[in-house]
């Protein structure tokens, strides 16, 4: 699966850069938004969208969600990449939410390096995190795929409803996040992470059969790109603990993030219904900390491994990856490709980056 992410990605990379270049001009300006009424300020816009845009795209990322639209349209027995334009749309959205989500949680890292509004400032940040969530839309616009009107309509209309549950989802997260005492239950947290995480999956899903003209498999291969993304968040929740502590205790760069951020995931949920007391008041003080020692950090990972919050937790990212599997095995998909789409559900619950 390393293989195939990394076959795609300059691909991806390329065909975000035509969709928004790393310099912005005039023309461009006028050509993509439309004709200016007096005239754009290019070396602004450039500072405001181009440069933040680019600094976060530059510094890594799977772009798993563009390559597994990219695969499902080929189990829909489509090339490709006569759909590349489509498969950024999922890749601009997530990277729009992870800047405005950076700010949200007041983050101070993403991608081992300064999160976007501690370089460029909150108000950029939240500009050009924005900004993204809209030039997806702009694509549909411009209609690369040359889709006819309703079925325009209809990816319209998905992007849509499943954009506002993201926004239901990251609700959800920010108040929990605001509060010292852990009252979420789990599956208040298992549907935070469908609205919000697996809101992109299903982006993703069921734009390749829509403008595949698959609609029929949509609900199925939603159902399996949501699980999937479930079983990723959580798996990555199980990540960063595991990373809290390298070398025997040595910090390794942005690590333990969650604990710093006091963010409720499935382990501290489990946690503090599972450990005594003294130890659930212990975990939510440390959560609830403004700034966290790294002693604090270790002290809550020991926590959470003490309950079996972290191995229970890996184990139900393994349970949701085999329910996607189910999921897919109901969509009628080129058996090779479909192959290659159940083996991605094992890579994002035991990959180790």
């Amino acid at each position: 699966m390393h293989d195939v992410l990394a076959e795609w990605r300059p691909a991806v990379d390329e065909t975000i850069a035509r969709i928004l270049p790393r310099t912005l001009d005039e023309a461009y300006l006028a050509e993509f938004f439309g004709e200016p009424t007096y005239r754009y300020d290019a070396e602004a816009i450039q500072r405001a969208l181009a440069e933040p845009i680019w600094d976060l795209l530059d510094r890594g990322g799977k772009r798993w969600r563009a390559v597994l639209f990219l695969m499902m349209v080929e189990a829909f027995g489509e090339d490709p990449e006569a759909y590349l334009e489509y498969a950024c749309i999922p890749e601009i959205l997530h990277n729009g939410t992870i800047i405005v989500d950076d700010v949200e949680d007041g983050a101070t890292l993403r991608r081992g390096e300064p999160a976007l509004h501690r370089v460029y400032g909150t108000d950029v940040a939240l500009n050009a995190g924005n900004a993204m969530y809209f030039i997806p839309l702009k694509l549909i616009e411009r209609n690369p795929g040359d889709l006819d009107a309703e079925t325009r309509l209809r990816v319209y209309e998905m992007l849509m409803g499943e954009l506002n549950r993201t926004h239901l989802g990251q609700g959800m997260d920010i108040v929990w996040h605001n509060r010292q005492a852990v009252e979420t239950t789990e599956a208040e947290y298992l549907e935070m992470c469908a609205c919000k995480t697996g809101g992109l999956g299903r982006i993703v899903a069921r734009l390749a059969a829509i403008v595949t003209g698959n609609e029929e498999h949509e609900e199925h291969v939603a159902r399996y790109a949501e699980s999937m993304s479930i079983a990723f968040q959580i798996a990555d929740d199980v990540l960063d603990v595991e990373h809290a502590m390298e070398r025997g205790g040595a910090f390794g760069k942005g690590a333990g993030n969650d604990v710093r951020e006091g963010k409720k995931t499935l382990l501290v949920i489990r946690a503090v219904r599972d450990a005594p007391p003294e130890t659930a008041e212990r975990l939510e003080e440390i959560l609830g900390t403004e700034e966290n020692t790294d002693e604090e950090v270790v002290e809550a990972v020991e926590i959470l491994h003490s309950v079996g919050a972290v191995e229970g937790a890996r184990e139900t990212a393994h349970d949701l990856a085999a329910e996607a599997r189910e999921h897919l095995g109901r969509a009628d998909l080129d058996s090779e490709t479909a192959a290659r789409l159940a083996d991605f559900t094992r890579f994002v619950v035991d990959r180790e980056v």
